[in-house]
């Protein structure tokens, strides 16, 4: 179970489709990635998780049920979209509605900006729990140009997601 953004890989379905006595819930650690798959946060996404159903029980959960965790099991991108109009869609939403201080925030050639830039949207601290964690993540993501553990199917449908590509940065406007 998981939301939209986070994509577990063909290797990791693999693994648990030939594998006998999985974990009944299973969280899958993702590879962070904003905008594109250019920005790579981190690997510290494990909200994505797998469960054996069962009738009655098995229910979504938007946090940490347990400590099993199956490393580097794909990715989850966050903001990766095709259009300007849908990350002022996202930002108006009710989740990220609090985080627009401004109303020049929606202002789209500066929503292009600061995609290609990899700076955050709300001009906000990193959301982490140490200070150490907060210094090294300051300012905007490094590029990565690396297009070595990215989807593959991704990879084979490039004109199609040509956008989410290493050195893609612009978007439709929508």
């Amino acid at each position: 179970m998981s939301d939209v953004d986070e994509i577990p890989s063909g290797h990791t379905i693999d693994l648990l489709r030939w594998c006998d006595d999985i974990p009944e819930i299973l969280h899958l650690q993702l590879r962070n990635y904003l905008y594109s798959f250019e920005f790579y946060l981190d690997d510290k996404s494990w909200r994505a998780s797998v469960h054996r159903y069962r009738a009655g029980k098995t229910r979504y959960a938007h946090f940490r049920q347990t400590d099993n965790l199956l490393a580097d099991s794909g990715w989850h991108c966050s903001f990766c979209f095709r259009r300007i109009s849908d990350f002022v869609f996202k930002m108006r939403a009710y989740s990220h509605v609090d985080r627009v201080r401004f109303k020049y925030y929606l202002n789209r050639s500066r929503i292009q900006s600061v995609i290609c830039r990899g700076a955050d949207l709300f001009d906000m601290l990193p959301e982490e729990y140490t200070f150490q964690e907060i210094i090294a993540k300051l300012g905007p993501i490094p590029r990565t140009y690396s297009a070595v553990h990215l989807p593959g199917y991704l990879l084979q449908n490039v004109e199609q997601y040509r956008y989410l590509l290493p050195g893609n940065c612009i978007r439709e406007s929508g």
